[in-house]
C-alpha cells in the first residue's frame, strides 16, 4: 500500500523512521481491496535518522510549527533542534559522513575534520551537496559568507544562518548550526531524488498503471483524506488509522467492492493451495512439478537469450556510434585540410608580394627574440610572486588553525573547570569565553588582561575557601580525639556485656541439648508415619498403573481411528487430483463432492473425538475413585 521507500514529498520532519507511515496517500483505486492492510509505525524507542527539524520536544497533543507559515508573513520559526546536545551533533556528523562517502566526495574525510572543519572545507562540502541539486552550480570565489545563506534562503531553509558564522565555521558555538544546515540540505537532495524518479505525482500506484481511472470523485476523496491527515499531522499525530479506514471504506463504496466475495474467494484459494501442496508432497512422480521445472528451465533460457540479444543490441549501438564519430572526425579533418590549403595559398601570395628586404626581416626577428626574452623574464617573476603569495596564505592559514586549536583547548579546559558559559558554577557571573568574531586584533590583549584578572580573583577566592576548610578540618580532628576517648570508655562497658553474654551462652547450650533430645523422639515418630505413608502410596500406584494401561489402550484405539481418517482424506485428495487433471470444467461438481467428503470426515472425526473424550472421562472417573479410596485408607 505504501510507495517506494524514500519518496517523501514533504519538508516536515520525519519523526517515525518507518517510511510506510504514508500508508494511504499513494493507494490506487483499482487495487485489490481484499488484501488491503495499513502498516503500523515502528516503536518510538528505535533509533531514528535525524531530520533537519531534529528531535521533537513538545508533547503529543501540542501543535507543531510549519514552514508553510513563511509564505504569508515574516514569522520567525524557533529552532527546536538540540544543537548543543553532543549525541545529536555526533548523529548529524555520522549522517553527513555516510552521504559524502556514498556519493564519492573528492576531498579527504575523517572524524577529526568533521568535528571542527575549516571554512574552506565547509564551502567544499556545501558545494558538493548543492551540486546534487544543480550539477551546473559553481561556488564564487568571493563573498562566500553571503552566497551560502542566500542559497539556503532560496531553498526555503526555515532558520537563519548568519553571515558572521561563516567566518569561523569550525568554532564550537557555530559548527552545530552549520552542520544542521548541511543535514537539512541532504534531506532536500534525497527528496529531490525521489521526486525525479516519478514521471507523474501519483503515476506509480500499481504495476498496471494503465488500468487506473481517476475521476473527480476519487480526486475529491483523496483531497479530503489529505486535508484531514495533514491537519492531524500538524496537531502532533504520527498515525492516521481511523482516517485510513474511513478512506478505504469510501474507496470500496466508490468502486463497488464485494468484501464477502473476496473473503470467500481467499478462503477457497487458501484451502485449495493447502490441498495442492499436500498432494505435491505425497506424490513421488508429480507431473506438475516436472512441468514447472521445464518451465523454469525455459524461462532461464529465455532470460539468457534476452540478455544475449540486449548485449548484441548494445554492441550494434556502440558500433554505430563509433562509425558516426569516425564520419564526423573525417569531415572535420577534410574541412581542416581545406583551411590549411587556403592559408598556405594566402601565405605564398603574401610572400610573393612582400616589400621587406632581408635586412628588415633580420631586424624583425631580432626584436622578436628580445621581446620573447622579456616576456619569459616577466612571467618568471610573476610565478615567483604568486608562489610567495601562496606561501604567505598557507602560513596565515596554519597560524589561524593553530590559534583556533588553542582557543578550542582553552574553551574545553574552561568547560571542564565550569567557567563557561556565564551561568556556570565557577563563573561567578563573569564571561570567560573568547569570541574572535567580536574582538578585533587590537582589543585581544585587553580581552586577555580582563580574563587574567578574573582568573586571579577566582584563584584568591579558592585559596580563601581552602584555608577555611583547613580550619574546619582541625576542629574536626579535635572532635575526633574526643570521640576516641569516648570509645575507650564504651569498650570497657562492652567487656562487661560480653561476660554476661558468655553466661547466657552456657545456659543456651543446656537448653539446646534438651531440644535435641526432644527432636530425636519426634524423628522416630515421623519415621513410623512415613513408613505408613509409603504403604499407602504403593497401593495407590497399583491402581494408577491399571488406569494408565486403560488410557494407553484408548489412545491406541484413537490413533487407529485417526489413521483410518487420514487414509480416507488421502483417498479424497487423490480423487480431487484426478478430477483437476481430467476435467477443469467440472469444478463445481468437484467442489460439491469435496464438501460432502469433508462433512463425512468431520462426522467420523467428531464421532472418534467424542468416543475418545468419553473414554478419557471414564478413565478420569476411575482415577478419581482410586484416589478417593486411597485417601479413605
Amino acid at each position: 500500500m505504501s510507495r517506494a521507500t524514500g519518496s517523501r514529498p514533504s519538508d516536515l520532519p520525519m519523526r517515525v523512521q518507518d517510511s510506510n507511515r504514508m500508508s494511504m496517500v499513494y493507494t490506487t483505486p483499482q487495487s485489490k481491496f481484499g488484501k488491503l492492510s495499513i502498516p503500523k509505525p515502528q516503536s518510538g524507542t528505535s533509533e531514528r535518522r535525524t531530520s533537519f527539524f531534529g528531535a521533537r520536544t513538545s508533547g503529543a497533543g501540542m501543535p507543531r510549527n510549519s514552514i508553510m507559515s513563511g509564505f504569508g508573513g515574516t514569522e520567525k520559526i524557533k529552532d527546536a533542534r538540540p544543537l548543543h546536545d553532543k549525541s545529536f551533533v555526533q548523529q548529524c556528523i555520522r549522517q553527513l559522513h555516510e552521504f559524502l562517502t556514498e556519493q564519492g566526495y573528492p576531498g579527504t574525510l575523517s572524524s577529526k575534520t568533521l568535528q571542527s572543519p575549516s571554512t574552506k572545507e565547509f564551502v567544499k562540502m556545501f558545494e558538493f551537496i548543492y551540486r546534487q541539486l544543480d550539477p551546473t552550480f559553481e561556488m564564487p570565489n568571493s563573498k562566500v559568507e553571503e552566497e551560502i545563506p542566500a542559497l539556503l534562503k532560496a531553498l526555503r531553509y526555515p532558520f537563519v544562518l548568519s553571515k558572521s558564522s561563516m567566518y569561523s565555521v569550525g568554532a564550537p558555538h557555530t559548527w552545530p548550526q552549520a552542520l544542521a544546515a548541511l543535514v537539512w540540505l541532504i534531506d532536500t537532495v534525497k527528496i529531490n531524488w525521489s521526486l525525479m524518479k516519478q514521471d507523474l505525482l501519483f503515476s506509480d500506484f500499481c504495476e498496471d498503471s494503465d488500468s487506473i481511472e481517476e475521476g473527480a470523485e476519487y480526486n475529491k476523496l483523496f483531497l479530503d483524506y489529505t486535508a484531514e491527515t495533514y491537519s492531524k499531522f500538524m496537531q502532533g499525530d504520527d498515525t492516521f488509522e481511523e482516517e485510513d479506514e474511513a478512506f478505504l471504506t469510501k474507496l470500496k463504496k466508490l468502486y463497488n467492492v464485494d468484501e464477502a466475495m473476496l473473503v470467500s474467494m481467499e478462503e477457497k484459494h487458501r484451502m485449495l493451495s493447502k490441498e495442492v501442496e499436500q498432494l505435491e508432497k505425497e506424490s513421488q512422480t508429480d507431473r506438475l512439478m516436472t512441468k514447472r521445472m521445464e518451465k523454469m528451465k525455459l524461462q532461464a533460457d529465455l532470460k539468457k537469450l534476452q540478455s544475449y540479444r540486449s548485449s548484441l543490441e548494445t554492441f550494434e549501438a556502440n558500433l554505430e556510434k563509433k562509425a558516426s564519430e569516425l564520419d564526423d572526425e573525417l569531415d572535420t579533418t577534410v574541412s581542416h585540410l581545406e583551411t590549411l590549403k587556403h592559408e598556405r595559398n594566402e601565405l605564398q601570395h603574401l610572400l610573393q608580394n612582400q616589400k621587406f628586404t632581408p635586412a628588415d626581416v633580420e631586424r624583425i626577428n631580432r626584436e622578436k627574440r628580445e621581446l620573447q626574452q622579456t616576456i619569459s623574464s616577466l612571467s618568471k617573476s610573476l610565478e615567483d610572486a604568486e608562489q610567495h603569495k601562496w606561501n604567505e596564505e598557507i602560513a596565515f592559514a596554519k597560524a589561524k588553525e593553530k590559534a583556533e586549536l588553542k582557543l578550542a583547548e582553552y574553551h574545553k579546559l574552561a568547560r571542564k573547570l565550569k567557567l563557561i558559559p556565564q551561568s556556570a558554577e565557577n563563573a561567578c557571573g563573569h564571561d570567560f569565553e573568547i569570541r574572535p568574531s567580536e574582538c578585533g586584533p587590537g582589543s585581544m590583549v585587553q580581552y586577555k588582561m580582563q580574563i587574567q584578572m578574573r582568573l586571579r580573583k577566582l584563584i584568591s577566592d579558592v585559596e580563601e575557601e581552602n584555608s577555611r576548610l583547613t580550619n574546619a578540618n582541625l576542629s574536626l580532628e579535635e572532635s575526633c580525639e574526643q570521640v576516641n576517648f569516648d570509645i575507650t570508655e564504651k569498650s570497657n562497658d562492652v567487656k562487661q556485656l560480653r561476660e554476661q553474654i558468655r553466661k547466657l551462652d552456657e545456659r543456651l547450650d543446656f537448653d539446646m541439648q534438651e531440644i535435641a533430645r526432644e527432636e530425636q523422639e519426634w524423628a522416630a515418630e515421623i519415621e513410623s508415619v512415613e513408613n505408613h505413608c509409603k504403604l499407602l502410596e504403593k497401593k495407590v500406584n497399583y491402581g494408577y498403573d491399571e488406569a494408565v494401561q486403560q488410557l494407553k489402550a484408548a489412545q491406541q484405539e484413537y490413533h487407529l481411528v485417526l489413521q483410518e481418517t487420514n487414509e480416507e482424506r488421502r483417498t479424497v485428495a487423490n480423487n480431487l487430483a484426478s478430477v483437476f487433471t481430467t476435467a477443469a470444467d467440472h469444478l463445481s461438481i468437484t467442489e460439491k463432492c469435496l464438501e460432502d467428503l469433508h462433512r463425512q470426515v468431520q462426522r467420523v472425526c467428531s464421532k472418534a473425538v467424542e468416543e475418545d473424550k468419553a473414554a478419557v472421562q471414564k478413565l478420569r472417573e476411575t482415577l478419581k475413585s482410586f484416589k478417593s479410596k486411597a485417601n479413605s485408607l
